[in-house]
């Protein structure tokens, strides 16, 4: 397996339809933590507060605590180079769009335009009564629980445990992997399902797989063509030099 940054290049060139697939790794240097792992958020925090059914019993309870999680960190964050560069990839035509699991917003604020949020969104919120939507700007997260007009709890938008993928993104997504020629899998493990099925669905499918993650994944043995052992942000500063972004 090389990790030659003119063959990153060349691949990424040459792909009729290139996806950028991402996990938490790419938004820690944006001050976001991971999930798991070294100061992984749950290492900190019960994760029984984003459970579904944990959320449709003890609302007020599950809030308190969603409050330290996602809306302090991750909501004031900013895109750092990786989002950036992935951001370029797309305007410039290398890669047709991003499929991400993260739910900070921060490739759609660094530019992409094509981003299939596999695990939803923080920045809106729906009502489990009547499912009015809102914007997170215009919800006043200080009262817990946030409430709609109709009086019915407010949801974050992102998938909690129990739930399932939203079907759109799923599709779409599905659809991403199938149809690439190159896949650029950056800062996830390959542990979480079903998202860690898709590079091995566009591996089946014919696509050619650039891993960059500090640490060996689940994919780097298994289907990974061209491993960057790196941080995100290090890989497409020297990829957006290389490539003349």
């Amino acid at each position: 397996m090389k990790s030659d940054i003119q063959t990153a290049v060349q691949l990424i060139k040459n792909a009729e339809y290139g996806v950028v697939f991402t996990g938490a790794g790419v938004s820690v240097e944006s001050g976001i933590a991971p999930f798991t792992g070294a100061g992984g958020l749950w290492n900190r925090y019960d994760p029984k507060y984003i459970e579904i059914n944990f959320f449709e019993n003890n609302p007020a309870e599950s809030w308190r605590e969603m409050k330290k999680i996602f809306f302090t960190d991750m909501d004031e964050a900013s895109p750092n180079k990786a989002h950036q560069v992935i951001a370029k990839l797309e305007e410039k035509g290398f890669v047709k769009g991003v499929i991400t699991q993260n739910i900070d917003g921060l490739h759609q604020r660094a530019g992409s335009k094509n981003v299939q949020e596999f695990h939803g969104t923080i920045h809106t919120l729906s009502c489990v009564n009547c499912g009015r939507k809102y914007r997170l700007e215009d919800v006043n997260v200080e009262q817990v629980p946030p409430r709609c007009f109709c009086g019915g709890v407010l949801k974050p938008d992102f998938v909690f445990y129990g739930e399932g993928i939203p079907p759109l993104a799923y599709e779409k997504s599905l659809e991403m992997a199938q149809n690439a020629d190159v896949m650029i899998i950056v800062g996830t493990a390959g542990q979480v399902m079903p998202a860690c099925s898709l590079p091995l669905t566009a591996k089946q499918f014919g696509a050619k797989i650039i891993e960059v993650n500090p640490l060996p994944s689940a994919f780097t043995d298994t289907v990974t063509d061209v491993y960057f052992p790196e941080k995100a942000g290090e890989f497409f500063a020297r990829l957006e030099k290389e490539m003349k972004l």
